[in-house]
């Protein structure tokens, strides 16, 4: 299915966990480092360095590209580390998340609460994923290097529902929807 970016709330209340999705638009990357930093920010009463209204955040820490790429290496990376900051982040309009891995149970009840969406990337596929991005811009955080807060363009990047709005999570549900 493929999406144009940012999502809508109608958007993502139809997907469900397995769905394959090509993402085309634009996306921010945010790490462990940068997302303590979100929340160090909002509580002391500022305002984000990037507006997350339907925002979608992919966790991910690209590799410095080589003479002539647009990006490095950009793969997702594990999810759980960025447990602890997803609800007041969500609280400021973040509608997708992107990573790899299973998350803590309250996730999934977030997922549903707030009808947002966790979306699996796939774990090494980094150097094709890297094919995916026109075109990248650094916006906040620059001493934290290749963890900076970065703004994709990205076009056909596939990831696969991990978690939908009603709180379903492929982890679980999927063992027994995708049998062989």
């Amino acid at each position: 299915m493929k999406i144009n970016l940012p999502f809508t709330k109608e958007e993502v209340m139809k997907l469900r966990i397995g769905d394959v999705l090509e993402l085309s638009g634009e996306m921010y990357t945010a790490r462990d480092a940068a997302h303590k930093r979100f929340i160090e920010t909002l509580e002391k009463g500022k305002a984000l360095p990037i507006d997350l209204k339907d925002a979608t955040i992919f966790y991910a820490g690209p590799c410095p590209p080589k003479p002539g790429e647009v990006i490095g290496p950009i793969g997702p990376t594990t999810s759980t580390r960025m447990d602890p900051y997803v609800e007041p982040l969500i609280k400021q309009g973040l509608i997708a998340m992107i990573g790899k891995g299973e998350r803590q149970d309250y996730i999934a009840d977030l997922c549903k609460k707030h009808k947002v969406v966790y979306l699996l990337g796939i774990g090494g596929a980094a150097t094709l994923y890297a094919q995916n991005i026109q075109s990248v811009e650094e916006i906040a955080y620059e001493d934290l290097g290749t963890e900076s807060v970065k703004r994709l363009r990205v076009e056909g990047l596939k990831v696969i529902v991990g978690i939908d709005t009603q709180g379903n999570v492929l982890h679980k549900e999927g063992k027994e929807k995708f049998k062989r």
